[in-house]
């Protein structure tokens, strides 16, 4: 894994801040950049799956299960209860709501690797809650985002199948066609995956600087609390259901973290540019909070529990 994808909160983070004060650096990459930088994040996350991966879900279910269902439950709700809390506008409500109602990122996976957790496990649950997103991300989002803005349900699933099972579908297809070539890339996805997503925060936040600035600290504290909330019910719950130490602080960083980047473009093209705003945020907080999560869990390290399922 590449060492420099470890410092994904300082490059995001300094790049955001210049957005704020030089936009013009990063408007440029406009939405048809944002897709096609998505779908490169999505073909990364293809390249980096494996049949063991799938193969683990069979071994392994409870812990799969329990997690998939935290992500859909936990993440969505505390959407919805954040939203309602802050009293946000309506459109920044629906884009908060939108970027909790989609599957985790593959940040995830490294933040789970510098907390010295349970790695397969976080890989094997974002392939999951990934896949599923084509059908469970438009159909929660429209189900809690409701009256606030019109979403058209089939053409955001049709949209959100496009962008994440197309890509993983190529990227399978290169591991098995081009497998040297796969290879190779698989080595840098991780940090080009980074680079990817930095552009399309920064894009978004240069953009939206004006709404930022005239009211950016109220959907800051709402994006917080809304990945603060998923990681700390995602862990809570986990250790509810069973779950040993290790997965459930897995399971914590998978529910808390989220891909962003989906939720910019499915925002940018079904909401407005307004709602894409809280996507772009939750990529940065969420990498934060994650990255200082996995300082305390490297430094506590804990023994396999005895119930693990």
């Amino acid at each position: 894994m590449d060492k420099l994808t470890q410092f994904f909160p300082l490059i995001a983070g300094g790049a955001s801040a210049l957005a704020l004060f030089e936009p013009r650096v990063f408007t440029w990459f406009g939405p048809l950049h944002i897709k096609i930088a998505l779908a490169l994040i999505m073909f990364f996350t293809g390249l980096s799956l494996t049949a063991a991966d799938f193969q683990r879900v069979a071994k392994k279910p409870s812990q799969v299960a329990a997690g998939f269902l935290l992500q859909y439950t936990v993440m969505p709700a505390m959407g919805y209860l954040t939203a309602v809390a802050f009293s946000l506008p309506r459109e920044i409500a629906a884009g908060v709501i939108l970027v909790a109602c989609c599957p985790g990122g593959t940040a995830s996976n490294v933040i789970t690797y510098l907390a010295k957790a349970d790695v397969p496990l976080s890989v094997t649950m974002t392939a999951c809650s990934t896949i599923a997103a084509a059908v469970l991300t438009p159909a929660l989002s429209a189900w809690l985002i409701g009256a606030r803005i019109p979403v058209d349900a089939w053409a955001m699933t049709r949209d959100t199948a496009i962008v994440i099972l197309l890509p993983i579908a190529l990227a399978l297809i290169a591991k098995h066609f081009l497998p040297q070539a796969a290879k190779k890339l698989e080595h840098s996805a991780n940090f080009l995956a980074v680079l990817a997503i930095t552009l399309i925060v920064a894009s978004i936040i240069g953009s939206s600087r004006t709404q930022i600035l005239s009211g950016g600290w109220s959907i800051v504290a709402a994006v917080f609390t809304l990945h603060a909330g998923g990681f700390l019910f995602g862990y809570v719950f986990a250790r509810l259901l069973r779950i040993g130490e290790i997965q459930a602080r897995t399971i914590s960083i998978e529910v808390g973290m989220q891909n962003s980047g989906l939720g910019v473009v499915l925002a940018t093209k079904h909401l407005t540019a307004l709602a894409a705003v809280p996507c772009a945020i939750s990529s940065l907080m969420h990498s934060l909070i994650g990255s200082l999560l996995a300082a305390v869990f490297s430094r506590r390290p804990a023994a396999e529990s005895a119930l693990k399922n």
